[in-house]
């Protein structure tokens, strides 16, 4: 292996990330794992238990780490970007990017059962995704389900709205918007059924 291979993820990263900013991330894990179990820095220095809560609350961290990078990978093919790139910044070939961390997407016709029809919408990328829902839902297509480059609507008789934020924001669900889905790493994907004109 070569010095350049060696490299891998961290030359990737560097171009990308700045060393600060890489240690800012990295304390920022260890201190939330650190610091999600009440007293458990603490209890290192005399309770072996302590070692073992440390193991479930890393291991909580490790998941959600890898959830995280799985949504980001997503969204940064959504966003147009290759297999090849995002091999690059993860230090790995394309080939093994694309084996490790593809979306298997659903068979079978989207409009399938006695349910409201359905449809999907693709190719989209987070770029072209909003302009696409604000079309559909003037025509009375709400967003039911979404994926890699796709949209899944279902007509209704009603014209609807559509909102991506970063997160989950509570004060949308005030304002009377519905959360689709589990949302995907940065995004959380909202409708909402629009008022008839009085």
């Amino acid at each position: 292996m070569t010095g350049a291979e060696g490299a891998g993820a961290e030359g990737a990263d560097a171009e990308l990330i700045g060393a600060a900013e890489a240690d800012r991330i990295r304390e920022a894990v260890a201190s939330a794992v650190l610091g999600a179990s009440e007293g458990l820095a603490a209890s290192l220095e005399h309770d072996a238990e302590g070692y073992l809560r440390l193991v479930a609350a890393a291991r909580i961290g490790a998941e959600e780490s890898s959830r995280l990078l799985r949504e980001a990978i997503q969204g940064a093919r959504a966003a147009g970007h290759s297999w090849d790139a995002v091999g690059g910044v993860l230090g790995v070939s394309r080939q093994a990017a694309q084996q490790r961390f593809a979306v298997k997407q659903p068979s079978g016709p989207t409009g399938a059962g006695d349910g409201p029809e359905r449809r999907e919408i693709t190719p989209v990328t987070a770029f072209t995704e909003m302009a696409a829902l604000d079309e559909a839902g003037k025509d009375g297509w709400h967003l039911v389900d979404y994926g890699s480059f796709r949209l899944v609507v279902e007509a209704s008789e009603h014209t609807w709205e559509h909102r991506r934020a970063v997160g989950g924001h509570r004060r949308l669900a005030a304002e009377g918007w519905t959360r689709v889905g589990p949302g995907s790493f940065p995004w959380s994907y909202y409708k909402r059924r629009c008022d008839p004109a009085s």
